[in-house]
């Protein structure tokens, strides 16, 4: 059964950096994409960034400049590097990744269990 395990999260003062890594595993899958969204306190989820197995990124605009994803590497993690962090980055942040476990069947959703970014002074 896939899973999607993410490490990384904690507080961070105003204009500090974090680094989330999230890795897929269990059996034998295809990634057609990965990425990061995110849950403020109190409002709906929303993307961050995704990147597809060809490398190519989108980021919200909140988040441009600031935010970089890794593509996703042998060992199916990918990271997202998050600087000059800003007290609205304050969220629960889940990896995504859009995967396919059967040749037979098609690409389905997968979802991390989130981990907790504070940016707080």
């Amino acid at each position: 059964q896939v899973q999607l395990v993410e490490s990384g999260g904690g507080l961070v003062q105003p204009g500090g950096s974090l680094t989330l890594s999230c890795t897929a595993s269990g059996g034998t899958f295809s990634i057609r994409a990965m990425g990061w969204y995110r849950q403020p306190p109190g409002k709906e989820r929303e993307v961050v960034v995704t990147i597809n197995s060809s490398g190519t990124a989108k980021y919200a605009d909140s988040v441009k400049d600031r935010f970089t994803i890794s593509g996703v590497n042998a060992e199916n993690t990918v990271y997202l590097q998050m600087g000059s962090l800003k007290p609205e980055d304050t969220a629960v942040y889940y990896c995504y990744a859009l995967l396919n476990t059967d040749p037979r069947l098609g690409y389905f959703d997968y979802w991390g269990l989130g981990t907790q970014v504070t940016v707080s002074s």
